[in-house]
């Protein structure tokens, strides 16, 4: 477990990042911390641990970025119902390298699918890298309007996996 001083010198070095989440674990215990505005705070748990979120050490993804044209995902019939201007609908995008699950065990139904209704702290997928499983969280108020990628795909980092009509604040 870290010393009150480490995890102190681990904010300090939080808050002066970009980084906005932050999560280290070790034997059993495990500290997140984030920046957003509404949830700011350190939590330290004692209990053994499945699943990790893990943050990039490099700036985050940039989410306004059109895909090449020879990359795009085939637009579904769903997706064109709920709006040809794909521009007025956020991206989540996977924060890392890795295979990309849409259910925590094959026999597990998917975390979400088009229709959902989700909240910024929803879990929306796990991406696997380095045989962690980072729960990705949607960041965002809305309905999941498509599923951009197949289970056990490999994903880039950046690379939109889901796209939702936002509701409300993030």
């Amino acid at each position: 477990m870290l010393k009150v001083q480490e995890i102190r010198e681990i904010i300090k070095l939080i808050d002066q990042s970009s980084i906005d989440e932050f999560v280290y674990e070790s034997e059993g215990s495990k500290i997140k911390m984030k920046k957003h505005a509404q949830d700011k705070g350190v939590v330290v748990s004692q209990q053994p641990l499945q699943v990790v979120q893990a943050v990039p050490a490099a700036q985050p993804a940039p989410v306004a970025q059109p895909a090449p044209a020879s990359l795009a995902p085939v637009q579904q019939p769903e997706a064109a119902a709920a709006g040809n201007d794909q521009e007025e609908l956020h991206k989540i995008v996977s924060p890392m390298v890795g295979t990309f699950y849409q259910s925590p065990s094959p026999e597990a139904d998917p975390y979400v699918k088009p229709g959902s209704k989700i909240s910024s702290d929803s879990v929306v997928c796990i991406v696997e890298a380095m045989k962690l499983f980072n729960e990705i969280e949607a960041e965002v108020n809305g309905e999941i309007v498509e599923v951009l990628v197949k289970d056990g795909q490999l994903v880039e980092y950046g690379q939109p996996l889901f796209l939702v009509k936002a509701t409300g604040e993030r």
